[in-house]
C-alpha cells in the first residue's frame, strides 16, 4: 500500500456477508438496521469492497463483529476476512473481531489473527457484544493488542442496530458510553484506541477522553458530517485535529455521501487532509510499511 497514492483512508467499513452467504447480523437486526439507515445495499463481499475503494483511490479498514454469545448468531470468521484482504493489500487493512465472552479462547484467537493473519486491530461493539469495555474480564484481550501494537476500535454512542426493533432487539446502549474507554486508556497506556462515531449522547465525554489520553482517537463514521455537533467540529479544527479520522460506516453510509457532506463542513483547509488521510497513515504506520 502506497499512502502517497491514496486520497483518503476510511477507517470504518463493515463486511456484512461471508463467503458462504452468511450475514453478519440476525435477520431481525439486519432488516431493522436497513430501515433505520434507509439502505438495502448491505451485502458487498470483500472483493467487491476492494474494487469499490480501489476505484476511489482510497484505503479501507474492514471488519465484522463477533457477537455470537450475545445474539446467538454465528459471526463471519475474521480469519476468512483477513485472508481475503491479503489478496487486496493495496487498498484493504484487515481488522479482526473476537467475542469477548469466549474468555481464553478469544485471547488465543486474537493472538492467532495478529500473528498468522496479519490483522492490524480489532473492532469491538460493546452494545451488540453486551459488555462494558472497562470490565476486567476483557483485559487479557487488550494485553494481546498492546503487546503487538494493534489498534482497538470501539463503537460508541447510540447504535442503528436494533433501533426501531421491539425492545431495541435486546441491545443496551449503556455499554457504549465512551467514558469507559478512559479506564482502558489509563490501564493500557500503549494501546492505540479509536472511539468510533459521534458519540451521541456522550459527545463531550468522548472529546474529553481523546483530549486527555494521548493514544485515543475519534473516527467520524456513522453520521453525515452535516449532523455533527458543533463541539465535535470545533475540536476537529483545533485540539484534536491530529486525532480525528475519516470513517464512513460503509455500507450504511457510503464514502461518496460522507465526503460530499464533508465538503460543506467548516473545516480548516490544512486540517482536511489530516482527517481524510494523514492521521490514519500515521496511526497505522502506513508510511513506514511502504518505506
Amino acid at each position: 500500500m502506497n499512502p502517497d497514492e491514496l486520497v483518503a483512508v476510511d477507517v470504518h467499513v463493515h463486511v456484512e456477508v461471508g463467503a458462504d452467504g452468511r450475514e453478519s447480523l440476525p435477520d431481525h437486526l439486519m432488516s431493522g438496521s436497513a430501515a433505520y439507515f434507509k439502505t438495502q445495499q448491505r451485502t458487498a463481499t470483500v472483493d467487491e469492497i476492494a474494487a469499490y475503494y480501489r476505484e476511489r483511490r482510497m484505503a479501507a479498514v474492514v471488519f465484522t463483529v463477533d457477537a455470537e454469545s450475545a445474539t446467538g448468531h454465528a459471526a463471519i470468521p475474521s480469519e476468512e476476512i483477513a485472508a481475503a484482504c491479503a489478496e487486496h493489500a493495496d487498498v484493504l487493512i484487515p481488522f479482526g473481531s473476537v467475542d469477548p465472552w469466549r474468555g481464553k479462547a478469544a485471547v488465543r484467537q486474537a493472538r492467532t489473527l495478529i500473528e498468522q493473519y496479519g490483522v492490524r486491530g480489532f473492532k469491538f461493539h460493546p452494545s451488540i457484544q453486551a459488555f462494558h469495555p472497562n470490565d476486567s474480564f476483557v483485559y487479557p484481550l487488550y494485553e494481546v493488542l498492546a503487546e503487538h501494537g494493534a489498534v482497538g476500535l470501539f463503537h460508541s454512542g447510540q447504535t442503528g442496530i436494533g433501533a426501531g426493533v421491539r425492545g431495541g432487539g435486546g441491545i443496551r446502549l449503556k455499554y457504549a458510553n465512551p467514558m469507559a474507554l478512559d479506564d482502558v486508556a489509563a490501564d493500557f497506556p500503549d494501546l492505540p484506541i479509536i472511539i468510533a462515531h459521534p458519540s451521541f449522547p456522550w459527545q463531550d465525554e468522548a472529546l474529553a477522553v481523546a483530549t486527555h489520553k494521548p493514544l485515543v482517537h475519534i473516527d467520524l463514521s456513522g453520521w453525515s458530517p452535516k449532523y455533527f455537533p458543533p463541539q465535535l467540529v470545533r475540536y476537529a479544527n483545533t485540539l484534536l485535529k491530529d486525532k480525528m479520522l475519516f470513517g464512513s460506516d460503509f455500507p450504511v453510509i457510503t464514502p461518496d455521501r460522507w465526503l460530499k457532506d464533508f465538503e460543506a463542513l467548516e473545516i480548516k483547509p490544512e486540517v482536511r487532509p489530516m482527517i481524510l488521510r494523514d492521521n490514519a497513515v500515521r496511526l497505522f504506520g502506513l508510511d513506514k510499511s511502504h518505506a
